[in-house]
């Protein structure tokens, strides 16, 4: 007869804010990780329930690569939630909320391979630019503005950044923009704002990826401080459901602020930050929307490497 591994349960916030949020794959790589299996291991009490799962498939369900659809698959999914002590149907209910949905509900986040493939991908435009992170100026400050459009759909954002050069000679700053999926990135525009003008600008279609080139037209020495301020106008994907700012290193104060247009308000808003793309989700917090001035924020007072944002939930 099939039985759970015989241990105690162990809740985490990472596991209890992805079993309410989803998506799937999030869900999962957190349940197996609280439970301290191998996958190896997994796939061994998967079959004291007659149900045969390789390793490399479960491997790619907890990264986002593919998603259980098959009667066996989904016959795995419920035996995964006797396994990992999960309450009945949590696995399977983010499977179904991940799959077509009306234009209001939550869409799921990228997946794991997504933005992994978009790093592969930004590491390449940046080489076409002779630019790598280590280049950047240290990033004392960063205020963004993100405006979600009448469409709900992301629309555009500002930032304004105040900069300490780490070395003589540093005379530009390489902005990176992520579009929501099915944007289309050649249809994009870059503007600068103050104390900056526009230089090179390359996309990846595929991915949703641009990287600008805002160049100082001044050569700053270590230590010198500068502020600039260049915006991106997008609009060219559907229905937004979050912002989500990366960072590859420590850095000064982040402010965000997401406005939503008149009419598109949504019906709650949170906060969420994630270590890397393999990571789950955690530090979830609700956050109250503003209806006089259509908008929410949040404040990080020192940024810390990898995600931060602001997710949104429609009717």
């Amino acid at each position: 007869m099939p039985y759970a591994p015989q241990q105690a349960d162990v809740a985490t916030p990472e596991l209890d804010s992805a079993l309410r949020g989803g998506p799937f794959h999030v869900a999962l790589r957190a349940a197996i990780a609280a439970r301290g299996l191998p996958l190896q291991r997994v796939q061994h009490h998967l079959t004291r329930y007659g149900v045969k799962v390789g390793v490399t498939s479960l491997s790619y369900w907890q990264q986002g690569a593919r998603r259980p659809q098959r009667p066996e698959s989904l016959r795995a999914v419920r035996a995964l939630e006797e396994i990992l002590r999960l309450p009945d149907e949590s696995l399977i209910r983010l499977l179904a909320e991940t799959g077509e949905q009306p234009a209001g509900r939550r869409a799921a986040a990228r997946s794991y391979r997504s933005l992994v493939e978009a790093s592969g991908v930004l590491r390449e435009l940046l080489a076409g630019l002779d630019a790598s992170p280590d280049d950047e100026p240290q990033t004392l400050g960063h205020y963004e503005r993100v405006r979600v459009g009448a469409r709900r759909e992301l629309a555009g954002r500002e930032s304004e950044h105040i900069v300490r050069a780490h070395r003589d000679g540093v005379d530009r700053f390489v902005a990176v923009h992520h579009g929501d999926p099915g944007c289309a990135p050649e249809r994009m525009a870059v503007h600068a704002l103050e104390n900056c003008r526009t230089g090179r600008v390359r996309w990846h279609h595929e991915t949703g990826v641009l990287v600008a080139e805002l160049l100082f037209d001044t050569r700053l020495r270590a230590g010198e401080t500068f502020l600039f301020r260049y915006a991106v106008e997008d609009g060219t994907a559907g229905v937004a459901h979050e912002y989500v700012r990366g960072s590859g290193s420590p850095g000064g104060q982040y402010a965000l602020q997401v406005r939503f247009a008149a009419g598109a308000l949504p019906v709650r808003c949170h906060r969420f930050t994630q270590q890397s793309p393999a990571a789950p989700r955690g530090g979830r917090q609700d956050l109250p929307v503003s209806e006089r001035h259509r908008s929410v924020h949040l404040v990080e007072p020192r940024v810390r490497p990898g995600m931060v944002g602001i997710g949104w939930d429609w009717e």
